[in-house]
C-alpha cells in the first residue's frame, strides 16, 4: 500500500503524526548531592539506624513508560555508619559484611511498575556478599529540574550471610533490614 502526499499540508500532518507516536525515550539521570541511603534494625530490643556515606545511583526513567527503567546502585560496605564505634567497627568484620572480601554491594532492576497508588515498584537484584538475591525497591518520584527517588526496600541479612553465626538469632537482631532511600538526580 503508498500513500501518496500531494500538498504541504499532508506532509505536515504526516509528519506530526508520526512524531505523536513515536515512543517516549527515558531520561538518564546520576545521583546529586544530597542523596542519602540509610538503614534501620534492632540490636536487643534497641532500634538503631545507620548511613552508607558512599554509593553510586545511575537510572534511566520516564514515568511513562516505567516498564523501561532501569537502575544501578553501587555501595562501598566500608561506609557504613551507625554512629556506634563498636557497632561500625563489627559491621566491617567477616561476621557482618567482610568488607576486606566484599568492598561493595549492588542493586539493579530492570522494568518497573506503577503502582494504585501513584508510587513505583521493581523487582531487582541485591548482591551482597556474593549472594545474589531478589529484592523489591517501592518508591516516590518527584519529577522537575532536579528530581528525587524516595524509595524503601527491606532486605533478609540473613539470606546473605549478613550477622550469621553467633549473630544469627534473630531474637537479638531481627532478619528484616529496613532500607530507605533518597537520591537527588541529575541528568547525565
Amino acid at each position: 500500500m503508498s500513500i501518496k502526499l500531494t500538498s504541504p499540508a499532508a506532509v505536515a500532518a504526516a509528519l506530526a503524526a508520526m512524531l505523536a507516536t513515536a515512543p517516549a525515550t527515558a531520561a538518564d539521570y546520576a545521583q546529586a548531592a544530597g542523596s542519602t541511603l540509610a538503614f534501620a534494625s534492632r540490636y536487643d530490643g534497641e532500634v538503631f539506624t545507620g548511613r552508607f556515606s558512599t554509593f553510586d545511583t545511575r537510572l534511566s526513567f520516564d514515568p511513562a513508560r516505567p516498564e523501561a527503567g532501569k537502575l544501578d546502585v553501587t555501595i562501598a560496605l566500608a561506609s557504613a555508619a551507625t554512629g556506634n564505634e563498636d557497632r561500625d567497627s563489627t559491621l566491617k568484620t567477616a561476621d557482618f559484611f567482610d568488607v576486606g572480601k566484599f568492598a561493595q554491594a549492588r542493586y539493579s532492576a530492570s522494568g518497573f511498575r506503577k503502582l494504585a497508588d501513584g508510587r513505583y515498584a521493581t523487582d531487582g537484584t541485591l548482591e551482597l556478599r556474593g549472594v545474589r538475591k531478589p529484592v523489591t525497591l517501592t518508591f516516590a518520584w518527584s519529577g522537575g529540574a532536579q528530581p528525587v527517588l524516595e524509595g524503601k526496600a527491606v532486605v533478609k541479612r540473613l539470606d546473605f550471610g549478613v550477622g550469621g553465626g553467633d549473630w544469627a538469632d534473630t531474637a537479638t537482631i531481627p532478619d528484616e533490614v529496613n532500607i530507605s532511600t533518597r537520591v537527588v538526580l541529575k541528568p547525565r
